[in-house]
């Protein structure tokens, strides 16, 4: 049977063609790479390089027994990686992100139990509404929407995000309620900005039919952040269009209503964002695996839901 080292070593030096190379890559010495694959050779009676003062080059042989081993030689050294990465119990400073309010109102109620389960994790929260640089922000998660996806993150959806006309009561007081979302432009309406783009956004809203209408909104104030925007709407000031996570705790207490019942808006997913790399870190992958069994087992969905 032979060694990993003589199989790394052969399989190495044939993708860079250089002893050389595969020494430095592997943490050995040329010598030390030159003998495993002269070892391999004999053991298997057969001439794998050609060699020459220009350098390596596969013979016929070689070329087989690469393609054969290759994949294997990966695996296993994925195994090993898995183990050494994911051995123990997940611990570490865990660096998260998250916008204020949602981040306030639905994750931290979550870290309780979260930090019962891992007690070697430390959350590091950053709440903030402005689109990070993820990777080069050194974040390990990010749970939020509208990111710009940047190469080497993926994103998990948790839910959708819909929006609802609301009004505080006072504002509404001997006016005709809209019939639909182009009514809303016969009330003042705060506004917000993207916070991506600073561009502010048309949008579309549907009733339980299925039958979609441009809200019209005719404009007094903007604001450039959701919790604003709550505020704001909860002052009088205006109607809004305000994503339900925001809305629902104002609704629940009275200081809101909802305007067109049968109508929302659908911006986008909440999703979690976390690297791509194959071999996470385990205190990424089980709050990872958290976060995704109690929106499941919350029905956190559903909450964030018009429908």
């Amino acid at each position: 049977m032979e060694t990993l080292a003589n199989l790394e070593s052969f399989v190495r030096s044939a993708e860079s063609g250089s002893f050389s190379a595969a020494a430095r890559r592997l943490g050995l010495t040329p010598a030390a790479v030159s003998r495993n694959v002269a070892l391999l050779e004999r053991n298997l009676g057969v001439q794998l390089f050609m060699r020459s003062t220009r350098g390596l080059t596969l013979s016929e042989a070689g070329e087989r027994f690469q393609q054969s081993v290759q994949g294997g030689l990966d695996s296993i050294q994925g195994a090993i990686a898995d183990i050494k990465v994911n051995a123990g119990q997940p611990a570490g400073v865990l660096k998260l992100s998250a916008a204020p309010g949602f981040g306030m109102d639905y994750l931290l109620p979550l870290m309780p139990a979260f930090l019962e389960r891992y007690p070697g994790v430390v959350p590091d929260w950053v709440f903030d509404s402005r689109p990070l640089d993820l990777i080069a922000g050194g974040f390990d998660a990010a749970i939020g929407a509208g990111f710009e996806l940047p190469p080497g993150m993926v994103a998990r959806e948790l839910a959708r995000i819909h929006l609802i006309a609301v009004a505080a009561p006072a504002l509404l007081q001997g006016k005709r309620r809209p019939k639909d979302p182009s009514g809303l432009a016969e009330f003042p309406n705060v506004v917000i900005r993207s916070p991506l783009t600073g561009r502010l956004r048309t949008q579309v809203m549907r009733n339980h039919a299925g039958v979609e209408v441009t809200a019209k909104q005719r404009v007094i104030m903007l604001v450039n952040d959701p919790d604003a925007l709550s505020r704001a709407v909860v002052l009088g000031l205006g109607v809004g269009l305000i994503p339900v996570p925001h809305a629902a705790p104002h609704l629940e207490s009275g200081a809101l209503v909802r305007l067109l019942p049968n109508w929302y808006g659908d911006v986008g997913a909440v999703s979690l964002y976390f690297t791509s790399q194959k071999l996470l870190p385990a205190k990424t992958r089980v709050f990872i695996d958290f976060v995704v069994e109690a929106f499941r087992s919350q029905n956190i969905a559903r909450l964030l839901s018009a429908r």
